[in-house]
């Protein structure tokens, strides 16, 4: 059958949970449209990421969709990302203690490649359940830009994985998370995990993106 690769991050930055992880490894094995969900657990360090990434587009055929999920403190809604820079820039260490300046995530690759989702689909599938969601247009320099890059970056590269389409994805903190930090904006699991219900069915339906408003002023 074929399999849809979900990601998500172990926790950072002193969390003891990363909601990523938590919609994916819920969704695991979770069958949509002929395609079944394979989640996979991904380090939240420059390098290893990519390198675990790696590992699973290599144990056996290529994904339909790989989709990639990171945190996004501060946002409130679902936000896929349109488009990943060729830039590292940490603001913090990674959980390796790694903090790269102005690197590249790729020295032969482009300043930037956009998702290959159907994004501006996805945000009014989203919008017509009442989930919150929005397109969003900078998955930041951190760890998630870091894999967004380096995927779109092996999409467009790699022979074997021409026909795989793929994206990222940045998800709410969860209640727990909120309520260390008043006034963070959360969004409960289960909204989550139904909100990524949506989204993947969308993604796998929807090859040519609808042109609607989804833009920003900043």
């Amino acid at each position: 059958m074929p399999r849809i690769l979900l990601t998500g991050f172990e926790p950072f930055d002193r969390d003891t949970v990363n909601p990523s992880w938590e919609v994916a490894r819920a969704l695991d094995g979770w069958q949509t449209d002929g395609a079944t969900v394979q989640a996979l657990q991904l380090p939240c360090v420059f390098g290893a990421a990519l390198a675990r990434l790696d590992q699973a587009l290599d144990a056996g055929p290529a994904p339909v969709l790989v989709v990639g999920l990171g945190l996004a403190g501060g946002r409130a809604e679902i936000t896929p990302e349109r488009i990943a820079i060729n830039v590292d820039d940490a603001r913090i260490p990674d959980n390796a203690g790694r903090q790269p300046v102005d690197a590249p995530v790729a020295a032969d690759g482009p300043a930037a490649y956009f998702s290959t989702l159907p994004i501006k689909a996805m945000v009014h599938a989203l919008r017509a359940q009442g989930l919150p969601a929005s397109v969003s247009n900078t998955a930041g320099t951190f760890v998630c830009n870091h894999l967004f890059y380096g995927l779109m970056h092996r999409l467009a590269t790699r022979a074997d994985l021409a026909g795989t389409r793929g994206g990222f994805v940045h998800v709410p903190a969860l209640p727990a998370q909120a309520a260390r930090l008043p006034g963070m904006p959360c969004l409960p699991l289960e909204t989550q995990v139904q909100a990524l219900r949506v989204l993947l069915r969308t993604a796998l339906a929807v090859r040519q993106d609808i042109a609607e408003a989804g833009g920003a002023l900043h």
